[in-house]
């Protein structure tokens, strides 16, 4: 043979066995060896990818839920069932958590707000196109727009807009992930726990002629809400603001809100959870 050949093929088969251990080694001390809990969290998690956790996707929650940098219960989607089903994985004690569910703030629907009469608008309907082109239909800046685009970014069909143009949750679906308040515009969507009742469903700050003339349920900022909130409701900008840490519903009159605009979600629910209390409120 060749001498040629032979030093060709010595030099190949040596530079092969260098490159191979070299290969070798490398994968020993560069090897990221990954915890098999993130697997086993990983296959539990619902794959929604939603982002809803603040994370690029559930692989992403489940490496980092494992390594400690975010809370078990830090998946809306999943509930708490979910975080039971982590804190076992963990071996941690899972702690009971309150359900978030998304509320709209708005009670000006088709039949309630004061529409434009100097144009009409016969463009795109989405939400964030009316917004950019004319502000939609409604005299009111900062209603709901009805174009719908919370229903279509709800990926759990929480969300149908009803017969009056407004969007309607439904609770049972919420996962409160959040996509739908990243959706609205006018952020008339607010994420907010199960258990709270007490809202103030306008988002208008006009003055209170304005906020009349655009709307027959606009709150028109009286501040009677206020002035008997024991300092757990502010006025700003003509409209009320919660404090929730202060809050004690049985103290706001709600009965004297003359258009309804701050109310309870479920009058008969919170009638009755006070009434356990001895506690007394009156509702529309």
């Amino acid at each position: 043979m060749d001498i040629t050949i032979i030093i060709a093929i010595a030099t190949m088969g040596g530079l092969g066995f260098i490159f191979a251990g070299a290969l070798a080694f490398a994968d020993k001390k560069l090897r990221v060896v990954e915890d098999p809990k993130i697997g086993e969290v990983n296959d539990i998690l619902p794959n929604a990818n939603c982002g809803a956790c603040g994370l690029a996707g559930c692989y992403d929650f489940a490496t980092n839920v494992v390594d400690g940098k975010v809370k078990i219960n830090g998946c809306p989607v999943g509930g708490q069932e979910l975080a039971d089903e982590i804190a076992r994985i963990l071996g941690m004690e899972s702690s009971a958590s309150v359900k978030l569910v998304a509320r709209v703030l708005c009670n000006g629907g088709n039949a309630e707000a004061v529409m434009k009469e100097k144009a009409e608008y016969n463009g795109p309907q989405g939400c964030s196109v009316q917004t950019i082109v004319a502000g939609g239909q409604k005299m009111c800046l900062y209603g709901c727009l009805g174009g719908g685009d919370c229903v279509d970014a709800c990926q759990f069909g929480a969300i149908f807009m009803n017969e009056n143009g407004l969007p309607t949750i439904v609770e049972e679906l919420c996962t409160g992930c959040g996509l739908c308040v990243e959706a609205c515009p006018r952020g008339i969507i607010e994420i907010h726990p199960e258990d709270r009742e007490l809202f103030v469903f306008c988002k208008n700050h006009d003055d209170p002629k304005r906020s009349k003339e655009v709307c027959n349920v606009a709150c028109f900022g009286c501040g009677i809400c206020a002035r008997k909130s024991d300092g757990s409701i502010e006025m700003r900008d003509f409209l009320p603001e919660i404090n929730y840490e202060n809050l004690d519903i049985s103290k706001i009159p709600i009965d004297k809100c003359k258009t309804g605009a701050i109310r309870l979600v479920h009058p008969e629910k919170a009638a009755e959870l006070l009434k356990q209390e001895n506690i007394e409120i009156k509702v529309n």
